[in-house]
């Protein structure tokens, strides 16, 4: 809220009148805060619906150096937060729930990062934005599922890489361009559950179907994919096949997407490796977020994104170096993003 107008403390989201339309709260916080929200494909359906901006990585971090508002409310986890705050030091960020996490980002820890950059002073470090603010500020370049084979491609044949923290996307990657890669041994908790078994049976009940795949997935499972890429990609790969049917091999939260730009195709989730288990292909961090906790943050101005400005200097030139890397959108879009990091 604005000025010096009291913050109405709320515990917990079972404090919340049940009787109150959140969706109306959180558009009459949105305008007084001049706040844009902004949400992962991942979350769950009814935050992708009411956040400004829907995206992959990538997308979103172009939208958090380019925005103008004064708040920036990032539904998704904790390293997408980070990267919001260290593109925008002077705004407020904040996250529904700060116990959103990535497994990925637990498998690399700043010292222990620290400690193999060291034992290849030679490398490059080339970083998947899946890790911290601190593991970011140890890196030389950032980089998204979106843009990593094009960023890899313009490097040096001759300067040799250190790939972390995601095993799966680094092979896939090595394959890919053909650079060989000194890479972290970190996993993406629900990419690596998906059950192959269950891939080849719902090929073969459904055999006209598309396998599509994100790249965190074992190898195992790519060989089976008719496209594999990042969550746009995977999205844009159903829009050009509308009508279709997909086995998709990635996070559930993405079919929401899938399905508004294709309503007219049939998705299948698939299983994780018990097979009995409904939620595996559902990421345990992403779904903590919920709408009630959006308006709880908005109110109470927290949990917000809280990082030392030493940190943010050091984290910023390598994601300045991933979006001056990247393909490039529209001008009209490029411009504004590039004026916020200088």
């Amino acid at each position: 809220m604005k000025g010096n107008k009291p913050h109405l403390i709320i515990p917990d989201e079972n404090s919340i009148n049940p009787s109150l339309d959140l969706e109306d709260e959180i558009n009459r916080l949105r305008r007084e805060m001049n706040a844009v929200i902004l949400a992962h494909y991942y979350q769950e359906p009814e935050l992708q619906d009411i956040a400004d901006f829907v995206g992959d990585s990538l997308d979103l971090s172009r939208k958090a150096a380019a925005t103008d508002a004064d708040v920036i409310i990032f539904c998704g986890v904790m390293f997408m937060a980070e990267v919001a705050k260290i593109l925008n030091p002077e705004k407020l960020v904040l996250i529904p729930d700060a116990n959103a996490g990535c497994s990925l980002e637990e498998s690399c820890q700043p010292l222990a990062f620290k400690a193999f950059r060291e034992k290849h002073p030679d490398h490059i470090a080339l970083t998947y934005i899946n890790c911290s603010a601190e593991v970011k500020a140890l890196s030389d370049i950032i980089v998204t599922s979106s843009n990593a084979e094009h960023i890899i491609r313009q490097l040096p044949e001759d300067k040799p890489i250190l790939f972390a923290p995601d095993k799966y996307l680094g092979a896939y990657l090595q394959k890919k361009t053909g650079r060989k890669m000194t890479i972290w041994p970190g996993t993406c908790v629900v990419h690596e559950q998906f059950s192959e078994r269950a891939v080849v049976r719902l090929k073969t009940q459904h055999p006209d179907s598309f396998i599509i795949a994100h790249p965190e997935c074992p190898e195992a499972l790519l060989n089976h994919a008719d496209h594999v890429g990042s969550t746009s990609s995977l999205i844009k790969f159903t829009k050009e096949h509308a009508g279709k049917e997909f086995i998709v091999l990635t996070e559930h939260g993405i079919i929401h997407q899938m399905k508004k730009e294709s309503p007219e195709s049939v998705f299948y989730d698939v299983p994780g490796t018990t097979e009995s288990c409904a939620s595996c292909n559902e990421c345990p961090f992403m779904k903590l977020n919920t709408m009630e906790k959006l308006y709880m943050a908005m109110i109470n101005r927290a949990p917000a994104i809280e990082l030392s400005l030493e940190l943010i200097i050091k984290a910023k030139k390598p994601l300045k170096k991933m979006l001056a890397m990247s393909p490039q959108k529209k001008a009209a879009e490029d411009k504004p993003a590039a004026a916020a990091i200088a």
